[in-house]
Parts: C-alpha cells; sequence; structure tokens
C-alpha cells in the first residue's frame, strides 16, 4: 500500500455519531462539591434560551431552601412532581411519564445521582434520562464528581465519607457535554460559613468532616481532570472522524509496547512511572507478528494491573504498526525495550529501536534497557541449543552421499540441486541462520568434490562461476523464505491446536444436560489444565440457587457466602484462608490469592466467572485452582482463560434453560388449572343441576307423585352421583400421575381373562351392546398390576360405548408381536380428525367431532397414558380404521 494514500475518518468514530442519531442531547453540569453553583449555573443559562424562545421545563430543581437558587428559577415552567406513599409518609419525585407526554425542547432535571423512591419505574434517576434521551428529549442535569463510579474509591480514601449514590461512567462519557462549575476551595468554605449551602448545624458537621480545604482542593483536582479527559475524548473523537493525523501537542499519553514473556517487566514499571509524572493516560500494544511464538500474556496482565488500556494487533511491519497506532490514539511518548537483536541487524540498523527512531519524528522516544524486551523468545526446545547444529552437517552429508552415488551419471553442475534441497531442509527444520551456514558448507564441499578441478577450491570455468553465484543467490533466498515458512508453520500448529482445545472444551461443555453436570465438567477440566485441585463455588445457597435462577442481583451476591458445589478430586476443599479469598474475589469480581495482589499467600486462586446481565456485570461463580506448580505456565493460563469464557457462557446459558424450563412449567400448569376450572364450571354444573332439580321435586311436591316418577327421580340422583363420584375420581388419578404417586405393584398377569372381565362390565353397563373377542390361550403373562389394567380396560371400553352408535359392536384384540404384548380396543363410531389425535391423550381434550355424541371430563385417555406409563407401557391412537370410521386404542407391555 503506497504511504501516500489518503487518510480515512475512523469508521468506529462514525458508528458513534451515527448511534446517536434520533436521541436527546445530554449536558451534565459538572461541579467539585455540593455548593460549587451547579443548580444556579443550569438554571440561569436555561432561562436565557428560555427568555429567547427556547421551550424549557424544569422537572426537578432541588433549592435546598437556598434563596439564590430559587431566585434563579424566575419564570421557567415546572412539571408537578408525582406523590408516591412510602413507609406512612409521602414522597415527591419527579414524574417521568409526564414529562415523556409533555416532551419539552429541554428538560432540566437535577441531582443526576439520587436514587428514586421505591415504586417508581426506574431506581435510579440516571436510568430516567436514559429513557428521556430514547425518547429524543434533550436533558440538562448536574452532578457532583464524587457520583461518579469511578472516582468513588478515590473520594472515599481523601474525604473517609463513602459514597452510596453513584453514576456509571458510560452515562458521562455518553453525555454530549459537559460544562465544569468551579469555584476556589477557599470560596466555597466562605459560602459555607455563610450558611449559603447548608443549614448552621449541618454546616458546622460538613465543616468537621467532608469540608475540608485539602479534601475540597483533591476533589477539585479530579473534577478538573475529569472534564480535562473529557475534553481529550472530544478532540480525539474529532481527529478520528475527520481523518486528521496527530498527535496534537495538546495533551500528554504515553504509549508503551508489550514485548512477549517476563522481561517486559522493567519497561512497563518505567512506562507507569513516566505516565504518572506527566499525569497522563497509560496505553499498552502488543504486536503479533507471523512465526512468532512468544507468550505475551504476563505482559498484557501486568500492563492491565498497572492501569493502561491495552491492546493486541497483528501486523508484518512492526514498525509501521506501532506508528499507525500511536497517531491513531494520539500518543506523544513511546516506551520500548532495547533488546538484543542480532548483530546483523545492528550492522545495518535494521533494529526497532533505530526504525523508529528515523520514522517516528513527531514522538518522543523512550528507550528502557531491558534484556531480550523487544526480541521473541524462542520456543522452549526438548534438547539443547547446541544440538540443532548438528543438522547442518548431517543434512550435508546425507545430499554428499547422495551425489557421490550419482557421481557419473548426472552432470556435475546438477549435484547443486540436491545442496539446495538439504538447504530447504535446514531452514523448515532449525532455521534461517543454520540455512545460511548450512548453504555456504554445500558450496564449499561442492566446490571441493564434484566441480572441476576436483579436491580443490578453484573453479575453472565461467560457467561454474555463474553457476556458483546463482547458487549462493538461491540458497540465501531459500533459507530465508523457508526458515520464516517454518516458524510460522509452528505457530500455526500451536494456535491451531489451542483451537481445537478450546473447540473441545466448548462441545463438552454443550453437551451437559443439567447444571450439575456442566460444574462437574468445568472443574474436572480446570484440574485436567493446571495438573492439581480445582473447585466451583456459587454466591448463593442450594435453595435460592435452585428455587430462584433468574432472580439473581448484585446486593444478593454481595451478601452471600461462596458455596462449594464441585471439585475435583471429590475431597478438594479450599480451607478457611482460602475462603477468605474467595469472598473478597465474590464481592470484588476480581482475582485473588495465589499469584494475585490479594492474599497471595493462600494455597487457592480464585477467578471470577462473570456475565452481563441487567446492564451490570454479575458474578456466576468462582473457579479455585491449586496448582502443582510454583511457576506460572503461559499455555496452561491462556487454557484457564478460556474455560473461564466458555464455562460463563455455558453456566449462563444453562441458567436460562432453567428459567424457560420454569417458565414452560408455569405455563402448563396455569393452561391445566384454566382447563380443570373451565370443566368443573361444565361437567359440574349438568350433574349438579339433574341432582337439585330432582330433589326439590321429591321435597316439594312428596306423596304426589306416583312411584314410577319418584323411581325415575331417585334413579337420576343416583347415576348423576356416580357421574361426580367418576368425575372427581378421575381428577384425583390425574393429581396421583403428575405428583409421580402411582407406584405399580407388579406381578404375572392373565391377561385375555383380564380382557374378558372388562368386556362384561361393559355390556353390563351398557345393556344391548356388543363386544368382539380375539384372545388367543397361548399368550404370555406379563409383569403388571391388575389394578392399574383393569382400570385402564375398564376406561377404554367406556370411552368407546361412548362414542360409538348404539348397536354397535366393539372389538377386544390381543396378540403377541416380538418381545411385546399387544392389547386393543376398537370402536366403529365417527373417528378422531388427524389433527386431533396427537392431542387425545392431553387432559381436558375431546376430539371436535364426538363433542356433540357425549359428555365427559376429557380425563379418561389421559388416566390410560400415564397408568400404561407408569407399568412401563406404550399407548397409541388410529383413527379411522375402516371406510373412514372408527377408532382403535391400541396397548403395547413388554412381554
Amino acid at each position: 500500500m503506497s504511504t501516500a494514500e489518503p487518510e480515512r475518518p475512523d469508521p468506529d468514530a462514525l458508528a458513534e455519531i451515527a448511534a446517536r442519531e434520533g436521541r436527546g442531547r445530554l449536558k451534565v453540569f459538572l461541579g467539585a462539591a455540593p455548593g460549587v453553583g451547579k443548580t444556579v449555573e443550569m438554571l440561569t443559562e436555561a432561562r436565557r434560551l428560555h427568555e429567547a424562545g427556547s421551550d424549557v421545563l424544569i422537572g426537578l430543581a432541588e433549592t435546598h431552601g437556598r434563596a439564590e437558587t430559587e431566585a434563579a428559577i424566575g419564570t421557567l415552567a415546572r412539571l408537578p412532581l408525582r406523590a408516591i406513599a412510602y413507609r406512612g409518609q409521602v414522597l415527591h419525585e419527579f414524574d417521568l411519564d409526564a414529562a415523556l407526554a409533555r416532551r419539552p425542547g429541554i428538560l432540566l432535571l437535577d441531582e443526576l445521582a439520587h436514587t428514586n423512591a421505591p415504586g417508581s419505574r426506574h431506581a435510579k434517576r440516571w436510568q430516567d434520562v436514559e429513557e428521556l434521551r430514547d425518547a429524543g428529549i434533550e436533558v440538562w442535569t448536574t452532578m457532583n464528581v464524587q457520583h461518579l463510579d469511578s472516582s468513588a474509591e478515590a473520594v472515599a480514601r481523601v474525604t473517609g465519607v463513602r459514597v452510596a449514590e453513584t453514576v456509571p461512567d458510560a452515562v458521562l462519557k455518553g453525555a454530549d457535554a459537559v460544562e465544569l462549575v468551579d469555584i476556589p476551595p477557599a470560596e466555597l468554605l466562605e459560602r459555607m460559613r455563610a450558611g449559603k449551602i447548608y443549614r448552621p448545624e449541618q454546616a458546622e458537621r460538613a465543616l468537621r468532616g467532608f469540608f475540608k480545604e485539602g479534601a475540597l482542593a483533591a476533589l477539585r483536582e479530579l473534577a478538573l481532570r475529569r472534564t480535562a479527559d473529557r475534553v481529550d475524548a472530544d478532540v480525539t473523537s474529532w481527529m478520528r472522524r475527520n481523518a486528521v493525523a496527530g498527535p496534537w501537542p495538546v495533551g500528554e499519553r504515553v504509549l508503551v509496547l508489550i514485548p512477549g514473556g517476563a522481561s517486559g517487566d522493567p519497561v512497563l514499571h518505567q512506562a507507569r512511572r513516566l505516565a504518572d509524572a506527566l499525569h497522563a493516560p497509560l496505553l499498552a500494544l502488543h504486536v503479533e507478528q507471523p512465526g512468532q511464538e512468544s507468550d505475551p500474556g504476563p505482559g498484557i496482565a501486568l500492563a492491565q494491573h498497572l492501569g493502561a488500556e491495552t491492546e493486541v494487533t497483528t501486523a508484518t511491519d512492526l514498525p509501521a504498526a506501532i506508528l499507525a497506532h500511536a497517531r491513531a490514539r494520539r500518543a506523544t511518548h513511546i516506551i520500548l525495550g532495547r533488546g538484543e537483536p542480532p548483530w546483523w541487524r545492528r550492522v545495518f540498523g535494521r533494529t526497532l529501536v533505530a526504525a523508529l527512531a528515523r520514522q517516528a519524528q513527531e514522538f518522543t522516544l523512550h528507550v528502557v534497557p531491558s534484556q531480550a524486551a523487544a526480541r521473541a523468545t524462542p520456543a522452549s526446545r526438548p534438547l539443547p541449543r547446541w544440538t540443532t547444529w548438528l543438522a547442518v552437517p548431517l543434512l550435508v552429508g546425507a545430499a554428499t552421499l547422495v551425489c557421490l552415488a550419482l557421481d557419473g551419471m548426472v552432470p556435475d553442475a546438477a549435484f547443486g540441486m540436491v545442496y539446495l534441497a538439504a538447504i530447504v531442509a535446514i531452514a523448515a527444520i532449525v532455521g534461517p541462520v543454520h540455512a545460511g551456514v548450512g548453504a555456504a558448507l554445500s558450496f564449499l564441499v561442492w566446490n571441493f568434490l564434484f566441480l572441476p578441478p576436483r579436491y580443490t577450491l578453484a573453479i575453472a570455468s565461467a560457467q561454474d562461476v555463474l553457476g556458483a553465484a546463482v547458487f549462493g543467490a538461491v540458497a540465501a533466498l531459500l533459507a530465508g523464505t523457508t526458515g520464516r515458512l517454518g516458524r510460522n508453520v509452528r505457530s500455526a500448529a500451536v494456535r491451531l491446536a489451542a483451537l481445537r482445545r478450546l473447540t473441545a472444551l466448548s462441545r463438552r461443555l454443550n453437551a451437559q444436560a443439567s447444571m450439575p453436570e456442566l460444574q462437574m465438567a468445568v472443574v474436572e477440566e480446570a484440574a485436567r489444565i493446571i495438573g492439581g485441585p480445582a473447585c466451583l463455588l456459587l454466591p448463593l445457597d442450594e435453595a435460592l440457587a435452585t428455587t430462584l435462577p433468574d432472580q439473581f442481583s448484585r446486593d444478593t451476591i454481595l451478601k452471600a457466602e461462596p458455596v462449594l458445589r464441585a471439585a475435583s478430586p471429590a475431597d478438594a476443599t479450599p480451607d478457611d484462608g482460602a475462603m477468605a479469598a474467595a469472598r473478597w474475589a465474590l464481592a470484588n469480581g476480581r482475582a485473588a490469592g495465589r499469584g494475585t495482589a490479594t492474599l497471595p499467600t493462600s494455597a487457592w486462586r480464585f477467578l471470577p466467572l462473570t456475565a452481563p446481565r441487567d446492564g451490570e456485570t454479575i458474578v456466576l461463580a468462582l473457579l479455585g485452582l491449586r496448582p502443582v506448580e510454583e511457576t506460572a505456565d503461559p499455555e496452561a493460563d491462556r487454557a484457564i482463560e478460556a474455560l473461564l469464557d466458555q464455562a460463563a457462557v455455558a453456566l449462563e446459558r444453562a441458567r436460562l434453560a432453567d428459567t424457560a424450563a420454569n417458565a414452560r412449567a408455569r405455563g402448563q400448569t396455569e393452561a391445566l388449572r384454566t382447563a380443570l376450572l373451565t370443566s368443573l364450571g361444565h361437567d359440574l354444573r349438568t350433574p349438579l343441576t339433574v341432582i337439585r332439580g330432582a330433589a326439590e321435586t321429591l321435597r316439594t311436591a312428596g306423596t304426589a307423585l306416583s312411584d314410577a316418577t319418584r323411581a325415575d327421580l331417585l334413579s337420576s340422583i343416583e347415576e348423576e352421583a356416580t357421574r361426580l363420584a367418576r368425575w372427581m375420581s378421575a381428577i384425583l388419578d390425574i393429581v396421583r400421575l403428575e405428583s409421580g404417586q402411582v407406584v405399580p405393584r407388579r406381578e404375572p398377569v392373565d391377561v385375555a381373562q383380564a380382557l374378558e372381565e372388562a368386556a362384561l362390565r361393559a355390556q353390563q353397563a351398557h345393556p344391548g351392546r356388543t363386544v368382539l373377542r380375539d384372545l388367543p390361550a397361548d399368550l404370555p403373562r406379563p409383569g403388571l398390576d391388575p389394578a392399574l389394567l383393569d382400570r385402564v380396560l375398564e376406561n377404554l371400553m367406556d370411552n368407546a360405548m361412548k362414542y360409538s352408535a348404539p348397536g354397535t359392536a366393539l372389538r377386544l384384540l390381543a396378540r403377541r408381536e416380538g418381545t411385546e404384548i399387544v392389547l386393543a380396543v376398537e370402536d366403529d363410531g365417527p373417528g378422531i380428525p388427524a389433527e386431533d389425535l396427537p392431542r387425545i391423550f392431553d387432559p381436558f381434550f375431546r376430539a371436535a367431532r364426538t363433542d356433540s355424541i357425549a359428555a365427559g371430563s376429557g380425563l379418561g385417555l389421559s388416566i390410560c397414558r400415564g397408568l400404561v406409563g407408569a407399568m412401563g407401557g406404550r399407548i397409541t391412537a388410529e383413527s379411522p380404521i375402516a371406510a373412514e370410521r372408527g377408532t382403535r386404542v391400541t396397548l403395547r407391555f413388554p412381554a
């Protein structure tokens, strides 16, 4: 690519602008402490716009009884507050819905960090602001620097007061404008003593605590720095959008290059010291090159620990990549280690330091003495380094033996091709430097043994001189390209192996069906990686984790104790000291224990598995590791990082699956409850009405009724009562089946006799109906529960009688098919529609064609399915079975 190619706007910067399209603007009036005049400044500026014709509305302005603030409101319209009853008192809060309905041009909303009263739509006022912006409303608001999330810890150390109400940094970062409202600490203290900020008794307490001159000066510096960072970000964004090359000398930014391995420690520490001295942000960059086999992990981890913003990129031209990144990030200082480059690079000025010194004229370059800091760490070898040189004479000697065997059969000049093959092999196996030595040795042997005059190093003809020159050039080219290719292949093999391990891990985690199996798979994989014990701790107790899987909250997690859920081996249990590190890791969402800066004396190291949820990062679990080796293994560390990411995704997916399953179960329960209530209303009303009517007739008419009428009424009462009893029995059967209370008592059953008895009972219950039997005498006696089988057959026969025309016959069939015994009940009824067949065994379902023929609860077939399943059998239905009519219900049991 030509270096003269014009710069193009940064797509990410343009995407940021596009993302703000359609959203309302946000302007933040930022102050160092209460009383600096943020609200007054906001109201004053808003009043000027209002007088110029802008639509300005006060959503909420906290005056705290200050006359100066009340006077600043002037003629600005105010939105009525919403009254919320809470614990016997009435709280007045900003009315979000009224503001959305009113849609002013500019809405003033004081105190961005305020916590809304319980019962509000959002817990925090900044969330109200985000919804207003999403609706396209411009919002002006105020906040103090101590309420910023990232500043809360520093403010607590400076003032001794920990702020409870905070605002995420992303809110301030996403603001369209930030205006600093600033006064000197001495003037602020004078206002406090004059009673212009708090009442006298409150002012006295504040002067003894938060409002100390040194603390106010520190808060003022913090506010100034936050504002400067915001201005710096605005300048950077503008430069990226407009493709303006940097850096501009308006602010210092330090970029440090992360080398592979641990050799970069002095460089990174020096960069941190320089950034602190310049009060500048620290950026860290690692550039991976094709064929590079160094491990940047320790350097990246140290840079992140030192507070640097890290980035990893890949490039073949190292200086160009570094300078491009420095210009894009507007760095002014570049820090790198001196390193120990090869002698030929130093002689020809091809070192990284020399290249940057020539090209980085707009940057200040710092070179830190550090051995091998700018050089890749060689890959570990199974043999001492000097043994690699044995490949040179061995391969050259092998090529010489081949040439001696071919001597006299091919021209002498052709032997150069044999030696070139040896040079390629040396470059591919050990490297380009060895191949260069091999090329020189090959030429000497070739010239001495085969080129005339033989057994001298002289070259007799011009043709041989040209051949030797071509041989040298080709050998040098092959040594360099093949050596680089060999390194690339080895590097690709390492990456491919890592990718295969990651794929296998992902497949294994995805294959786990339940949460306990998944947890066990995670700890087993972790133990395999580190070669020592591993465990998994969850932040909630077993009851909460199983009954409320979708109700995690940060407050719950911070209060919870880590509880052991899985371990490999099973007796791997952290001691009390290690559990202290686990509690800290759980509360702070960062690693703790062995090898970290927190409680490093612990034998265990705890790593959090995190996932985003509801706009914040939640700790799903802690992975505890107890490595056997004292020194860290970079390869194992990378594998553990991959395991953490994959395990967090898998755990979150399993939780969501459990939540979805619970939701489906609740939906099914609601559907069953609805069907049950519907059936109660439908099926109980008719028999109760008949019973009530017959009873009232008997009571009122008394002896006036004939004996036949009285007998008919009593018979009706008896029939409907029997129907109710059967219906309630069916309901109880369904409840027992759903709760798993049906346990069959198995014994050998004479199936033919059971079918015969069921047929006789059906004929007695339905006089005039015929039941045809096809029952072989040699049927096996399967192990079934006789009572449950009788209940199933009774329901099937009753169902067939009700849904077939009077006068038609039923058929009972039995036969053996392989390892199963098959029972069937057939009728000549209207049949079941094809679309209803899959549902006829569902509770309370009745096919459309048959609803008009006979009434029923729709539970008979559902009960049959449950009872047959409890006995280890299967039940199916077919319809039609002949001439578009009839239904066959088939039972299959192990013979």
